[in-house]
């Protein structure tokens, strides 16, 4: 049995080393004593050889010992690493100097200790707050050692900002020496920063090292030696620091807590400006103490294996054809045929207010004139560039001129909630922020990051107050007859970052580049053999920014986009009106609302949506019954419902007809997969767990996989979420669950998340849900599991029309109803039936059951407590 010296140490890793010191602030000759724990001698009585060196500097007022996962790790994984984390001089054990070392001081420091150890590399530096720049700076001066980068929240600059309130506070000449040397109150304060809260032994053997005033002058040291200034003596040194690691060619790990209130994102913004390769992954809900909040040494040692150990060889560029997004606008330049249509009036306005017209010719002088006033403004290739706009025509303009620039667009829109609209902003970190009244009110209450330029025009009070730095037309009128930048185009480079719904978990930024976006373009108009001249009417959000790119007039409806059930049947035909349109993008939650209305349709209104070619619900599944209503009104069009999401759209497209032919099954069948794209399955083990062999064989369940040059690049500062989904080399993981059929149709089955691994072997959801939703008087259903894994028992949550009044067990009637159904159709029992007045849907697509919050609630009902509150739905 292994003694641990203190909770999660080993007594074989701790040392110490004596070592010569050469720090201008000491006498030639001096030697000072350091403590370390290094894994290096286990690793040395075991025979193995390490693949390298994790040098670990911690900041203040931790020590070594918050690396003591990565010392564990570093010993156990495949290929060990040695780990040597270290006290510094006045900190943890090391010895306490009685001088003040600047930072110049302790990067020479650090620079001793590793020479004396003999340590030659390959060297991956790991730091922590001011632990962060101090191994950055030896990171500089030992290029030739250097494998790699990892950081957690640290700063390696103020970023254009003032200190924050805490470092001002513990800086205070009044505050000072009580706060950090006198009391433990500075490093009780930062150990209170841990989310979720330090064990007690924890907490205690992060305060050893520190009992007692004449141990602390480090902490108090330390503090008076963050540069704030340029009067300051360390100035020099971070600025050296700041400016070199931009020159640094090896890879680089930022792992973040967004909850910090002393390194907030907007030092991840400016370190990642500096190092914009880095690999980033943001922990939602995590502070200041990373380490200590998640598991980092997981993320860290896959990141090595992959980055480090065995780098891919990106020296091969793609080689498909490439058409830029702006290749249409600029050739129908001279065109002064309809471009964009706006039904609604931006930002409310009256009700009878006439739409609003552009020509290609206006959108093509349009996006010049923005281009340069937002050039001028600063924006510049890869710059990014929040767009809270509704679609229409400023939202094209400003999408359009922004890809002009190369700059990256960043759209999440308001259905996030302000919560989740919140956390999607600060987590893409925009520069430039561009928005309507609403969403600029949102911006300065909230403290969302970037440059405030408001779509209207606003009063000089207003700008003030909601700090509005330029106006849409003001940049127009200041880019009117300018010379647009003219910047070499990158294929390869990031275009934009759209968010997904949150409608499976948090919404996640998906990084798209030039080449991935036309690849989009390209999959749309070749799978439904759109051309240029074609009007569609843009009911569904993502494809509005597809017209001009596709050559197509595009007509955005009078609705409110972030909530598709506003769209009526009279205002989708008054859009069909206005452009002739012969093409409809809705969402099934849009469609559901235009039937409901089409009674108040008039004959012109009939007329118009009885010329529509092509309409296609995406979004969420959508039944038969629904779509043969929608026929009646669209009579010659042909009906289609793409398959895809996010980070692939589309992936796979199914008609009507094609609904039709393949009948019934367990799941909803999208058909077959399109242009350029290829489809597999990972099976699904009766564990629950995953295959990573892709598979094309019929009737095997399994994770839905998709491979095509219009899948995403990335998830955006979500290494470890995009690990995951890459994980099977040259295909994306949906999370979805399915199957083929005999035809090679592919059935989505459910969720990865949402499938219950029985007694009897894995089930998943929708087969069950389709046929309670075809008992009598039920309007939804959601299948969820109750119970351990392995174990789980399938419960069915049921909505009923007219809606119950109340959450709780269903009558009987009904629950023998849909038990009776179930067993029929898919072969198994339900445990319980369960009522809800409305289920939990995610507010984008109203339509998307969340059965997660599902299960959790149904567990708590069935255990006999009090009825839970369930919410509407997710922000």
């Amino acid at each position: 049995m292994v003694e641990e010296l203190w909770p999660g140490v080993s007594s074989a890793w701790s040392a110490f080393v004596h070592v010569p010191s050469t720090a201008a602030v000491d006498a030639p000759g001096t030697v000072r004593k350091w403590h370390v724990l290094d894994n290096g001698p286990d690793l040395a009585e075991a025979g193995i050889e390490p693949a390298g060196t994790l040098l670990c500097v911690h900041g203040n007022p931790t020590w070594s010992y918050l690396w003591r996962s990565l010392l564990a790790a570093g010993s156990a994984a495949e290929k060990p690493w040695r780990v040597v984390a270290v006290d510094q001089l006045d900190m943890g054990f090391s010895e306490r100097t009685g001088a003040f070392r600047r930072l110049e001081d302790r990067i020479t420091d650090l620079g001793n200790l590793t020479d004396t150890l003999g340590i030659t590399g390959p060297v991956v530096t790991v730091g922590h707050d001011w632990g962060g720049v101090i191994s950055l700076g030896w990171a500089l001066r030992h290029r030739r050692q250097l494998a790699g980068v990892v950081l957690t929240n640290t700063a390696v600059h103020p970023a254009g900002f003032s200190l924050p309130p805490a470092l001002k506070l513990a800086l205070h000449p009044a505050v000072h020496p009580w706060g950090t040397r006198s009391t433990d109150a500075f490093i009780r304060v930062t150990h209170s920063l841990a989310q979720p809260a330090l064990p007690a032994p924890v907490r205690e053997a992060f305060a050893l090292p520190y009992r007692g005033a004449a141990r602390r002058h480090g902490v108090a040291n330390f503090v008076a030696d963050i540069p704030a200034d340029e009067t300051h003596p360390s100035w020099r040194a971070l600025n050296t620091v700041a400016d070199g690691i931009r020159r640094l060619d090896v890879p680089s790990l930022v792992l973040w807590g967004p909850k910090d209130p002393v390194f907030s994102d907007r030092y991840l913004r400016d370190l990642l400006e500096r190092m914009p390769a880095s690999s980033v992954h943001r922990f939602e809900g995590a502070s200041h103490l990373l380490a200590e909040d998640v598991d980092i040494a997981s993320p860290v040692f896959s990141w090595l294996q992959g980055a480090v150990e065995t780098p891919a060889d990106t020296s091969l560029r793609r080689s498909e054809p490439f058409r830029p997004m702006l290749a249409e606008l600029d050739e129908r330049a001279a065109d002064t045929t309809p471009a964009v249509v706006d039904m609604a009036p931006l930002d409310g306005g009256g009700a009878d207010a006439e739409p609003r017209t552009l020509s290609w010719s206006g959108l093509a002088e349009r996006v010049n004139a923005l281009a340069a006033g937002l050039a001028a403004a600063g924006v510049r290739p890869g710059t990014r560039v929040n767009l809270l706009v509704p679609p229409g025509i400023e939202l094209t303009s400003l999408i359009y001129a922004c890809l002009r620039l190369n700059a990256v667009i960043v759209v999440a829109d308001a259905g996030l909630g302000a919560k989740g609209l919140g956390r999607a902003i600060k987590g893409a970190g925009p520069a430039f922020l561009i928005g309507i009244d609403r969403a600029l009110i949102g911006a300065r209450a909230f403290g969302w990051p970037g440059t405030r330029i408001s779509v209207s025009e606003l009063s000089p009070a207003r700008k003030r107050l909601l700090g509005v730095q330029h106006s849409v037309e003001e940049l127009i009128a200041d880019g009117a007859g300018s010379e647009v930048p003219w910047y070499p185009a990158d294929p390869d480079a990031d275009a934009a970052v759209l968010f997904t719904s949150g409608s499976t978990g948090p919404a996640k930024g998906v990084v798209y580049t030039h080449r991935q976006l036309a690849a989009m373009r390209d999959a749309i108009k070749d799978t439904y053999n759109l051309r240029a001249g074609t009007s569609l009417v843009a009911g569904f959000a993502p494809f509005a920014l597809l017209g001009p790119a596709l050559g197509a007039t595009s007509v955005t409806p009078d609705m409110d986009v972030t909530s598709p059930r506003t769209l009526t049947a009279a205002a989708l035909a008054d859009a069909a009106v206005a452009v002739n349109a012969t093409t409809i993008f809705a969402s099934p939650a849009a469609l559901t609302n235009v039937i409901a209305t089409s009674g108040e349709l008039d004959a012109p209104q009939r007329a118009a949506l009885a010329q529509v070619e092509l309409l296609l619900s995406a979004g969420a599944p959508i039944a038969e019954p629904l779509l043969a209503q929608v026929q009646d009104l669209v009579p010659k069009a042909s009906l289609h419902t793409p398959y895809g999401m996010t980070e692939a759209l589309p992936v796979t497209d199914i008609s009507l007809e094609g609904i039709r032919a393949a009948g019934s099954g367990n799941g909803v069948c999208v058909g077959t997969a399109v242009s350029r794209a290829d489809v597999a399955i990972a099976e699904v083990f009766p564990d629950g767990s995953v295959g990573t062999e892709p598979l094309t064989v019929p009737n095997r369940t399994g994770e839905i996989l998709v491979s095509a040059p219009h899948v995403k690049d990335r998830y955006d500062r979500l290494w470890i979420t995009e690990s995951g989904s890459s994980s099977i080399d040259g295909w994306h993981r949906t999370g979805d669950v399915g199957h083929f059929d005999d035809e090679g149709r592919l059935w989505v089955e459910g969720r990865l998340g949402h499938i219950l691994t029985t007694a009897g072997g894995v089930r998943t959801p929708v087969a069950a849900e389709q046929a309670a939703e075809a008992v009598d008087g039920v309007r939804r259903a959601a299948l969820a599991g109750v119970g351990p894994a392995g174990a789980q028992v399938p419960v069915a949550v049921v909505e009923t029309d007219p809606p119950s009044r109340k959450a709780g067990v269903a009558p009987a009637a009904l629950t023998a109803a849909v038990r009776d159904r179930v067993r029929e159709q898919c072969g198994f029992d339900v445990a319980a039936v369960l009522v809800l007045p409305q289920m939990p849907t995610d507010i984008r697509h109203n339509s998307k059951i969340d059965r997660t919050a599902l299960a959790g609630w149904a567990s708590r009902l069935l255990a006999g407590g009090p009825v839970p509150s369930l919410g509407r739905g997710k922000r």
